[in-house]
């Protein structure tokens, strides 16, 4: 019996940078683009002598990069060893995956009661078969619609099948050189990934209990199985990268759209101590157990607003050095690095505060709210105000220009922080193309996610007035993405209509 799980990829609104430091917030919303992760059993029967077995049998599938992994996993301290790889062993190994597989196992192993050891134990012997799939949206295929003579829409991008493949480098085809060029859109892929990974595995080693993606609009019963997802993914995605982040990536992969505060990186220290070779058994307890002091708070955008990203095509921005510069600016400037902070966190909070009141007043004044909103879509933002023609209408319009001008404030101190740091937060060609959006009718905002750069630029319309701005893009060479605000979180995908789709465009993949 396969078990079908998926996690959603991110947008940071804000708290880039300012994210990493307790107790700033940051607003992540995410998105429709899902990973999903397919498990089942890698033999329909245990022979008669496994019984004696020290190993079980995992392998790894990831039909997009056309890449296939063999692992002998031990029984007795949980390692993962790869056996063989139909692609170059350099570029083969999945880090985020493997470090999945481990602390799921682990995690079984470490909390189900006797009863059930058998049963997990039994399982495990018929091997694990683990398919890994991501949604078009993670990655670039800007090479493939020019080279099908398409243009730069999100219609184009609409044509590809659902999991197409990811173009490699061309050259050499074994050692070093044949590592794929695998050009990603900055939605959190490898959080996506492993958070899917385990909630797959914990479900089908009977650990939890998720719902399905369309139980979750209903109040959760499964809270605390979310939690236990959201720890064992948080500590396999710091171990596989090395370092422990700020974390927001995989707490919106495992819980939806939300207002985060990071947690303390000490709650993972005796994970990281395992890493140098104490059993996982022994700390998946600690980490279970933990202070996990990270917030969060319910947030998604206000009704009638939809969230537009958009892909530049520039080549795409290193994170880690460009927060590495930016702590270095700290280092060396303290005074002026904090109050630029300061400010940008006065201004991430006014635009919090800003669209919370909307989503307040939409709740509240529904007729006023929506009335306002569709008139407004019409219009560039200076012609707002003569839309509100009674006090409800003009709150609304309130709230939409100081959420404006609230980003328009985090723009100028990311910007501030970037000039600073020696790091383009928000580059030139960025900014010219985000005040021509922000100049467009219906468009409440528009920035940089995350810790910016060249990766991506994102709008929030008002109702439908999306389709000026992926106009607009496309002519300055940004390829608008398939992406929308879903704040589902991780879920069960049995049931699913998707699952017919994941399915078909698995088995139709042949690894050559």
């Amino acid at each position: 019996m396969a078990v079908v799980a998926s996690a959603p990829g991110k947008v940071l609104m804000t708290g880039g940078y300012l994210i990493l430091e307790r107790p700033n917030a940051g607003l992540v919303l995410s998105t429709n683009a899902r990973f999903f992760a397919i498990v089942k059993p890698l033999y329909d029967e245990i022979k008669p002598d496994s019984w004696a077995w020290a190993w079980t049998d995992v392998k790894l599938t990831s039909p997009q990069l056309s890449r296939e992994s063999l692992y002998k996993l031990a029984l007795k301290n949980l390692a993962l060893q790869c056996c063989s790889s139909r692609q170059c062993l350099y570029e083969s190994r999945n880090p985020f995956v493997e470090q999945a597989v481990q602390y799921a196992v682990a995690t079984a192993y470490a909390t189900l009661d006797n009863n059930k050891k058998e049963f997990l134990h039994k399982l495990l012997l018929q091997g694990l078969d683990i398919t890994i799939l991501g949604s078009n949206e993670f990655y670039s295929y800007r090479n493939q619609i020019e080279a099908r003579g398409l243009p730069l829409t999100p219609e184009a991008l609409a044509t590809l099948p659902p999991f197409t493949s990811i173009t490699f480098n061309t050259g050499e085809s074994n050692g070093e050189n044949c590592k794929p060029e695998v050009a990603k859109t900055g939605l959190g892929s490898s959080a996506a990934m492993t958070t899917a990974v385990v909630g797959a595995l914990l479900h089908y080693l009977g650990v939890v209990n998720l719902s399905s993606s369309k139980d979750q609009h209903q109040e959760k019963k499964d809270a605390t199985d979310l939690d236990v997802v959201h720890m064992i993914a948080q500590t396999a995605h710091c171990i596989a990268q090395g370092k422990v982040g700020s974390g927001f990536d995989v707490s919106s992969a495992v819980y939806g759209s939300h207002r985060y505060v990071r947690f303390s990186p000490e709650v993972i220290s005796s994970a990281q101590v395992a890493a140098k070779g104490l059993p996982l058994q022994e700390v998946i307890i600690d980490i279970l157990k933990g202070k996990w002091d990270h917030e969060r708070t319910k947030f998604s955008l206000p009704p009638l607003m939809t969230l537009l990203l958009g892909e530049p095509g520039t080549g795409g921005s290193s994170t880690p050095s460009m927060v590495g510069a930016v702590k270095k600016w700290q280092k060396s400037d303290p005074q002026k690095s904090l109050e630029t902070w300061r400010k940008l966190s006065e201004a991430n909070s006014s635009l919090e505060v800003q669209l919370n009141m909307l989503s307040k007043l939409a709740e509240d004044h529904w007729d006023a709210y929506k009335c306002t909103i569709e008139n407004c879509r019409r219009l560039k933002s200076d012609k707002w105000l003569e839309q509100a023609s009674e006090p409800k209408q003009d709150a609304v319009v309130k709230a939409l220009l100081g959420a404006r001008d609230a980003m328009l404030g985090i723009r100028y101190h990311m910007r501030l922080m970037g000039e600073a740091a020696g790091v383009p937060i928000e580059p030139e060609s960025q900014t010219q193309l985000l005040d021509a959006t922000m100049n467009m009718e219906g468009i409440l905002l528009a920035g940089v996610p995350g810790a910016g750069g060249f990766d991506a630029v994102f709008a929030v319309t008002l109702g439908d007035s999306g389709s000026n701005v992926t106009k607009m893009w496309s002519s300055q060479n940004v390829l608008a993405l398939l992406v929308k605000e879903d704040p589902c979180g991780v879920s069960l995908e049995s049931g699913d209509p998707r699952i017919s789709g994941v399915t078909a465009a698995v088995s139709s993949v042949h690894i050559e």
